[in-house]
């Protein structure tokens, strides 16, 4: 075990500027982000597993209606919240997913038990929900999800919670939490809980989130493709996130974000958005919290 440990977290990437959030919205923004990495810091230095953290962050962040994902998920055109969600360890590249969920209050969970506890990867519904019943997550009544909260910002914001962090022990790991796009034809599937697409972790690599136009994003498979870089070509990992938001993503005219850290430390995010909550923090890193383009 060592002192390092790093963390990363997002809140999804969009039309986000100053004149568009008023002073509350903004302070509740910054808030909520330091609340839910809050909550990763302290497993982390405490010395606890990169895969606990991103479970615990992500799982504040859909309790929270200000972000799409969990209760302030979208609805579909059929005015129905389908959620989705993927998890991945670095340390052994086991990875859950699902998609479609309806009455889970944490899918970020549900993903996680169907890396640990079954021998798939990936369930969707209809499945997946009778799934969750049986493994005893808890459930909610539809209603639940459908919160009008008057400070979220909903207004061409890919809305998408992810983390991705690195423990004492090394080891990192990625999440990443979505209600997809507003009125999205029901049965859609973005990048959120596509492993390669919208979360991937590889102790030899990084550990990505990904959030965005979903299906620019999977067609790119964004999330490896960082770690790819990062791997194959040796690139530093703020350059390997650039490469594949600033040239690659940007290529199709397709807007999104990425956050990643590295088993060295190193944390990284980049968008081509006019904003993206975010937040990192680190053993070596202060507490960054940024909503605008030009913040640090």
């Amino acid at each position: 075990m060592t002192d390092r440990w790093s963390l990363a977290i997002h809140g999804g990437a969009g039309l986000i500027q100053r004149r568009w959030l008023r002073p509350e919205q903004e302070r509740a923004y910054r808030a909520a982000l330091s609340n839910a990495i809050a909550t990763g810091a302290s497993l982390l230095s405490a010395g606890g597993a990169a895969l606990d953290c991103v479970e615990a962050v992500i799982c504040v962040m859909e309790d929270d209606p200000l972000f799409n994902a969990g209760r302030g998920a979208v609805c579909t055109a059929d005015g129905h919240a389908e959620l989705d969600a993927s998890i991945m360890d670095g340390r052994t590249l086991a990875a859950g997913a699902v998609a479609g969920v309806t009455h889970t209050r944490h899918p970020i969970t549900l993903a996680r038990r169907v890396m640990e506890e079954s021998v798939h990867v990936m369930l969707g519904a209809p499945g997946v929900n009778a799934y969750a019943k049986l493994a005893g997550l808890e459930q909610v009544a539809a209603e639940w999800f459908h919160t009008q909260e008057a400070l979220a910002h909903r207004e061409d914001k890919f809305g998408t919670v992810g983390a991705a962090a690195l423990d004492r022990f090394g080891n990192v790991a990625a999440g990443t939490s979505s209600g997809g796009t507003s009125g999205k034809r029901s049965g859609r599937i973005g990048d959120s809980p596509i492993v390669g697409a919208g979360t991937y972790a590889a102790n030899a690599s990084c550990a990505v989130s990904a959030t965005g136009s979903g299906e620019h994003l999977l067609r790119i498979a964004a999330a490896h493709e960082v770690c790819a870089l990062v791997e194959h070509k040796q690139l530093r990992l703020q350059a390997a996130v650039d490469e594949v938001i600033q040239r690659r993503l940007a290529a199709l005219e397709a807007a999104g974000g990425l956050i990643a850290v590295a088993p060295d430390g190193q944390i990284a995010w980049s968008f081509n958005t006019s904003g993206m909550y975010r937040a990192r923090i680190g053993s070596d890193h202060p507490l960054q919290v940024g909503l605008y383009g030009d913040d640090p």
